[in-house]
């Protein structure tokens, strides 16, 4: 039986595993994009809109800056039995120009990372239950870069 794709946050990201996005909100007013998405007032100091449209987010960017997790985060996060250390990166979208973070895939730790490396967004599983498969945006080095 095959399991039913579930995003772990709602609303966060598309499902579509080929080219996944980001889900952000653009103020209608003064243009700035947020994420995660904004519903009730411009985070933009100088704007008093607030009417958002959603928007995708560029899947790709330049790394910032990244570090190791080296234990188990707090429920309700589903961590790994037995926990596995794995690499966090905080990348700049290449659009927006804004730094979102995220766990890196799998079999790419900090030794594999270098700032200014190209990064792509993809989605992995966190967890399955029974019925459900439960996803999250990962970043892995561009496969253009590679």
């Amino acid at each position: 039986m095959s399991k039913t794709p579930t995003p772990a946050v709602e609303g966060w990201f598309t499902l579509d595993r080929k080219a996944p996005h980001l889900l952000g909100t653009r103020c209608t007013s003064c243009s700035n994009v947020f994420f995660p998405k904004e519903t009730t007032f411009c985070r933009n100091p100088a704007c008093t809109g607030s009417e958002f449209e959603e928007v995708e987010l560029s899947r790709t960017g330049r790394l910032w800056s990244f570090t190791n997790n080296c234990y188990a985060p707090p429920e309700p996060y589903q961590a790994a039995d037995p926990f596995e250390p794995y690499a966090i990166a905080a990348v700049e979208l290449e659009q927006e120009r804004m730094v979102i973070m995220g766990q890196v895939v799998g079999g790419v730790g900090v030794e594999d990372l270098e700032a200014g490396m190209e990064m792509e967004l993809v989605l992995d599983t966190l967890y399955e239950d029974d019925e459900n498969e439960y996803l999250v945006w990962k970043w892995q080095p561009s496969q253009a870069a590679a």
